[in-house]
């Protein structure tokens, strides 16, 4: 059973780390919400503008969506391959259009050169998606052995551990630079505005009035 937030006066808005939380705290800005007191001290997690009755916290971006669906934040920011990832139970009303990137299938530079992927029968993927990166092979037909890493997945073909990988990339350099090539697009990503759903109905005009403010703001 879901949890509410504790504070029922306030709203509790979870950001994720890195390099989404500046580009989220600027448009929260916009939207007439600051949250930028977080962006000078990294070793703050929480900020609470009692004036506006918002308090912001800031949590991995993989966290983000648990800390949401069980009620611990009523609001959240989280791209959309966590979200994809995870298939939790949470509202997702707004793309706000930020922390673009793409998710794809690359492989080495050398087996790129003659590879035909319409002719993959099996693969093996190293991946920080396991759950994406199967639904995505299997419904090709495809059957794929899932190698789950949690970092430096371009290493993965260099050193023999799988053929190819599914990761996100902005701008393709860091696969250019390890000798790898994209092969395919599975998904775009951007930062979502997700909302738990019991907030939703006990929270809906507090909500409602941050989804409006962000809307314009994007």
């Amino acid at each position: 059973m879901k949890k509410t937030a504790k504070k029922a006066g306030s709203l509790t808005i979870a950001l994720p780390k890195g390099r989404i939380l500046k580009e989220a705290a600027a448009l929260f800005k916009k939207a007439g919400l600051d949250a930028g007191p977080l962006l000078g001290d990294d070793r703050r997690l929480m900020f609470e503008n009692k004036k506006q009755g918002v308090r912001f916290m800031v949590v991995r971006a993989q966290d983000v969506p648990v800390y949401v669906e069980y009620g611990a934040a009523d609001l959240g920011v989280a791209g959309k391959d966590v979200l994809e990832e995870q298939a939790l139970d949470l509202y997702e009303p707004l793309d706000l259009r930020i922390g673009r990137c793409r998710m794809v299938v690359a492989e080495p530079k050398e087996l790129g050169g003659r590879d035909n992927p319409q002719r993959w029968t099996h693969v093996r993927v190293a991946t920080k998606y396991p759950n994406i990166t199967t639904r995505h092979f299997l419904s090709k037909g495809i059957q794929v052995e899932i190698i789950k890493l949690y970092g430096s997945i371009e290493l993965a073909p260099l050193l023999g551990l799988s053929e190819r990988i599914v990761d996100l990339v902005q701008t393709g350099e860091t696969l250019r630079r390890n000798g790898l090539v994209e092969v395919e697009t599975i998904m775009e990503v951007t930062s979502r505005l997700v909302c738990n759903r019991a907030s939703l109905k006990t929270k809906p005009r507090k909500i409602k009035c941050i989804i409006e403010n962000l809307s314009r703001a994007v």
